[in-house]
């Protein structure tokens, strides 16, 4: 997954312009790497389904 594709997901995510975004396990790995390196990543949630999906949201308040 390309990381400017991730960027605009997480963005959309952020402005409430996405309430939720599913990732696959085929792809998690590389849209992960987008996430950590970003300086609102404690403001994302991700949450593992059965299958290796995780379906990530975001919070106002970061966790801690």
């Amino acid at each position: 997954m390309d990381q400017s594709v991730v960027n605009e997901i997480l963005d959309k995510l952020k402005s409430g312009e996405l309430h939720e975004y599913t990732v696959t396990k085929e792809v998690f790995y590389s849209f992960r790497e987008v996430l950590v390196n970003r300086p609102d990543f404690k403001h994302f949630r991700g949450v593992a389904q059965h299958g290796g999906i995780v379906v990530y949201t975001y919070m106002e308040t970061p966790r801690s």
